[in-house]
């Protein structure tokens, strides 16, 4: 194995393989710090490849490394394998859970995980085919959807000795990322007040559910009084037990969203107020618990130009008409203005702007897009940021999911599980390989990337978003049978 084409032709004739994994993967969805049995599947199938497997990185027993070689460059590709809770769907394009209330795999981290996974695999055989010198690592990164797993990993030095990084997240079109993502803090918010008889006696309690339910109200209002990427989200997690007696207990969860580290903790520091000024209305008190976090993406512009040439030589994805089909029945379900906003927020070039506009309402987009986004601050997140701000990474997206689908819905969920998500994770799995081989063999790509990164990261070094006395959540792991 020693060209491209070869590489593309390994990693064609090895697809069921690594389809096998995504569906597994699938078919047994795992939240956040539980993926017990997606991580050591992956593990257990790099380790059959020959690579040196190191498990609980930071402490988390669903985290592990995958290292072969030996040398430099050193390149990682930065896996995830996380669900979403509620979002069990079935391999079929109308909303029918598979097991009702179970977790779904509503971002396609099956697909991302794997397909990252199986360009890593890929260079392993080139590398040795090839004589060359290197180091390639794939790392199975836990809890992306609670925005701190890499987070985690990076405090504890998982990526410092990285010359690159290559990542993709499946999507619904093919491009390369020049855009940013917010950076997230996550904080619990736990009130206590004094029961009573909700009816005999109610001016004896203090309710927790009333802090409550004033701090979202203040938040609320301040909605209006920040920048327009900012985002404040939240749920309540306890509401007291019973409503006839006053509650004593109350808790909130918060995600608070802005695009830079700055800005987050003003936001933050806003917060906090609001929450102490619940507990003087109601005559409570509050204990705040900052649980994880993840800084705002920093894209390598010449590495996202790096894919985009690797996507010329890959080409296309290729749909059928069935799966075409799929994607429509699917769009259907969700409004019409999903499937045109795919490129709403993108800087589409003006002799571009026509061709796009016959696109718009398509079901599925196979064709390949440069990254049009440059500059633009996405409003979700992903702890992919931490590593950005450590080595020059760059980020891509695939066709995976029907053009209309909501992300995080039951529509993502359908089309991860079949061969629409297959095509997308394979297209996404020949794009980094061979991206990656042009890092390997050419030491002038690592150098501008890493001047670039340099030149950004100047002024503003990468620190740590976790407090140093917060750690990740441990669960006993049965599939590893580890504590």
């Amino acid at each position: 194995m020693q060209s491209k084409q070869d590489v593309i032709r390994w990693l064609e004739s090895n697809t069921p393989r690594f389809t096998r994994i995504s569906d597994e993967i699938w078919a047994h969805p795992e939240v956040a710090w539980k993926e017990f049995r997606a991580s050591k599947l992956q593990a257990d199938f790099l380790e059959a490849e020959g690579f040196r497997i190191t498990w609980d990185i930071a402490g988390i027993n669903t985290a592990f490394v995958a290292e072969w070689g030996e040398g430099r460059p050193v390149i990682g590709f930065i896996g995830e394998y996380d669900a979403l809770a509620g979002l069990s769907q079935k391999n079929q394009p109308t909303q029918e859970p598979l097991v009702e209330g179970d977790p779904g795999q509503g971002c396609g981290h099956n697909l991302l995980g794997t397909g990252c996974l199986a360009p890593a695999v890929a260079i392993r055989h080139w590398l040795e085919a090839t004589g060359r010198p290197g180091t390639v690592r794939y790392y199975g990164c836990p809890a992306e959807e609670q925005i701190s797993g890499k987070t985690f990993m990076a405090r504890a030095g998982a990526f410092d000795d990285l010359d690159a990084a290559l990542n993709y997240h499946p999507g619904k079109m093919n491009a390369p990322s020049k855009g940013s993502a917010v950076g997230v803090y996550d904080l619990v918010f736990r009130f206590h007040g004094k029961t009573a008889h909700a009816g005999g006696s109610p001016h004896l309690g203090r309710s927790a559910l009333d802090a409550v339910e004033l701090m979202n109200v203040g938040v609320n209002y301040m909605r209006e009084h920040v920048t327009s990427k900012v985002r404040m989200h939240y749920v309540i997690t306890d509401g007291g037990d019973l409503p006839n007696v006053v509650p004593d207990h109350a808790e909130v969860w918060y995600f608070l969203r802005a695009p830079e580290r700055e800005e987050l903790d003003q936001v933050a520091a806003r917060v906090l107020k609001i929450a102490e000024g619940a507990t003087l209305m109601t005559e409570t008190t509050v204990k705040e618990t900052f649980r994880g976090a993840c800084s705002n993406v920093l894209s390598n512009h010449y590495l996202a130009d790096l894919q985009y040439e690797a996507m010329q030589v890959v080409g296309p994805i290729e749909f059928t008409d069935a799966e075409t089909d799929y994607a429509r029945a699917i769009n259907e379900a969700f409004p019409e203005e999903n499937a045109g906003g795919v490129f709403k927020d993108l800087h589409v070039p003006q002799e571009m702007k026509e061709h796009v506009r016959a696109l718009e309402g398509q079901p599925l987009l196979g064709e390949n897009f440069p990254a049009w986004n440059e500059d633009h601050i996405g409003t979700g997140s992903t702890d992919v940021g931490d590593v950005s701000w450590i080595t020059p990474l760059s980020m891509l997206s695939t066709a995976c999911f029907a053009t209309g689908a909501a992300g995080h819905s039951w529509g993502v969920v359908a089309t991860s599980g079949m061969s629409i998500g297959h095509k997308g994770m394979m297209h996404a799995a020949k794009i980094m390989a061979l991206a990656a081989m042009d890092l390997y063999t050419d030491p002038e790509h690592l150098r501008v990337a890493r001047e670039e990164f340099e030149e950004a990261t100047r002024e503003r070094p990468y620190t740590t978003p976790l407090l140093d006395h917060v750690l990740p959540p441990r669960y006993p792991n049965p599939v590893r049978g580890v504590d």
